[in-house]
Order: structure tokens, then sequence, then C-alpha cells
């Protein structure tokens, strides 16, 4: 996935600073944090660093460059490409997906109406996580969750940052393209937050096979329903389910005969089983395998695959980085 978009989208300054970076440390960018009047973060899948005004990466806040006023305002206009009023939804929500699939995350003061979020304004401050897809890290899973060409029901567990949306991603591509093992399927991804599809324009930016339809930037239990009914997908995927509203869209699409691939934030099964909604999705058996990931051997390591009974099936499955 190239990073010349978000090399576009950063102040001379700040740009020519990152790119000034060792490679080793360009080539597992994670996250550039652009915070004014505080020190210019970097995050890598190994360590997060400050960086000094000589390019140089430093554990020492004290010691690193602080983008300024200008910087954060030359910013916003290289990400709304000097149209304000063309991110009035971008604001509302308070990111942005740009070309690649990257995606900007804001902060500034918050306007309220009627008690929501109308818009961000004085954004004063930017994450930028960088998209790197990864093709075929599903592929080591696929027995588990594909046999006797059927697909079964998935929650993919996981705390931020461990591959969820990489995986999931990854299985959406999988079900739409078909293997050996298995017949292509219609895809349906409902995208509420534009991180699986990556979409520009309604456009997806990575590689969901040639069989998957996108809804973008759609509330996920409407969307659901939305994609049921104009597309009739055999799979449907979304991402981070957990609102009474999500649980009523999994049982309509469950009765519907359609298929779901989804994610939860959380550490264990155990842990989800505490939550009112999730715990009883998972009493009535509706996800057939969950997938707990981690860090703990770098992003995305499959720690458990369990059954709709929470038998463990397979435990630390190496997949590939």
């Amino acid at each position: 996935m190239s990073v010349k978009p978000i090399y576009q989208v950063l102040p001379p300054s700040i740009r020519e600073l990152i790119q000034s970076l060792p490679r080793t440390i360009l080539g597992c960018l994670e996250e550039i944090r652009v915070r004014q009047d505080r020190p210019l973060e970097v995050i890598t899948s190994e360590q997060s660093w400050f960086v000094s005004q000589n390019c140089q990466l430093t554990l020492q806040p004290k010691e690193s460059v602080l983008p300024s006023r200008e910087d954060c305002r030359k910013m916003l206009n290289l990400i709304s490409n000097h149209s304000l009023y063309t991110m009035e939804e971008e604001l509302r929500r308070g990111y942005v997906t740009v070309e690649g699939g990257h995606r900007i995350g804001l902060v500034g003061k918050v306007v309220m109406d009627q008690g929501k979020v109308k818009h961000l304004r004085d954004v004063t401050g930017f994450n930028v996580r960088m998209a790197r897809q990864v093709i075929g890290v599903g592929e080591p899973i696929i027995p588990y969750l594909f046999h006797d060409n059927q697909v079964e029901n998935v929650l993919i567990i996981s705390p931020p940052q461990c591959g969820k949306t990489t995986l999931i991603r990854d299985l959406a591509r999988i079900a739409s393209t078909g293997h050996e093992q298995f017949a292509s399927r219609k895809v349906g991804i409902v995208d509420e937050r534009s991180e699986i599809a990556g979409c520009v324009h309604g456009v997806p930016q990575h590689d969901i096979g040639p069989r998957t339809d996108v809804l973008d930037a759609c509330p996920k239990a409407e969307g659901m329903m939305m994609m049921i009914r104009s597309m009739s997908p055999e799979v449907l995927v979304v991402d981070e389910i957990g609102r009474k509203e999500d649980s009523d869209a999994v049982h309509e699409a469950i009765y519907a005969g359609v298929h779901l691939f989804t994610t939860v934030h959380g550490k264990s099964i155990e842990e989800i089983c505490h939550r009112p909604i999730l715990s009883g999705l998972i009493r009535e058996g509706v996800f057939r395998r969950m997938i707990v990931l981690s860090r703990r051997q770098g992003p995305g390591t499959v720690e458990l695959i369990a059954d709709q009974n929470l038998r463990p099936l397979k435990r630390t499955l190496e997949i590939p980085s």
C-alpha cells in the first residue's frame, strides 16, 4: 500500500522530518501523531518515539519538534484540499479516510447541536493511521471457517491494534474470491468507519475480492438491513459490534440465512461474556467460531480459535506478517 497519500497531507516541515527517518522505521510505521504545541510522535509495532529537529528518534518528549498552530492549519487544509465545507461529515465523525485507505483521526473543539456532535472546529490534533493490507493473513485459518463448502459465522475478539480489521478484511477477500476448498460467495461489507475496505469516494482502496459490495460510512445496524435488502449477500462483514441495535441486526441476518464475519473489542471470550448484548449472542450459539487475537508474537497473533460451545479448536497459530 502506497504511503505517498500520507506525505501529501503532512505540512512541508513535518513531511521532511518524517521522510528523513530511517527506512527501517518508515517500513513499519503504524501511526504519526501531530499535536499542536506538543511533541511530534511516531509509533511502530514495537515502540513509540518522538522526533527531534535533526530527524533523530528520541524517547524524551522535551527533545522533540513541537508542531505549530500553522502546521495544524496547513495539515487540515491539505486533508480537505482547501475546502473544509466538503468535510462536514468527516469533521462530525472525527476522522477522514484518504487515498490508499489510510485513516486520519481528528481532535479539537467539539460543537454540539441539540445534544449531538455537529462538527469539530479548531482542529489541533491528528492521528495518521497507516493502512497496510496483508494479503493471505487469513489463509491459515481457512480450515476452521470454511469446510464442506460451508461458511461459519465468525466473531473476532481483539484489543485495539492487534490486527482484527486486517484479518476480517482478508477473510472477506477469501470468501469473495473462493478457494480450492469452497466456491466464492457474494460478500457485503458494511464499513461504518471506512476501515475495512478503505473507500475513497465510494471506491475500495483495498483488495476485498471480486464479488464484494461495500456500504461505506454507514451505521452498522441500518447498513446490514440495507445490504440484505438490496444486494442479497451470502456473507455479511461488519466491524466492532456491541450495541442493542447491532444485536437485532445480527438476528435479522441470521434469520435471512446470511453468514456473518464480525469483530468486537476485547481481550478474551470470558471478558466479552460479561457484556449483556454479546453474551446473549454467544449463549444462542450465533457464532460457531470465535477467534482471539493479541500482539504477543506481533500484531495478529491468533491466541485461540473456539467453537460455539467455547471449546478450544486451536491455540496460538502462526500467521503471515
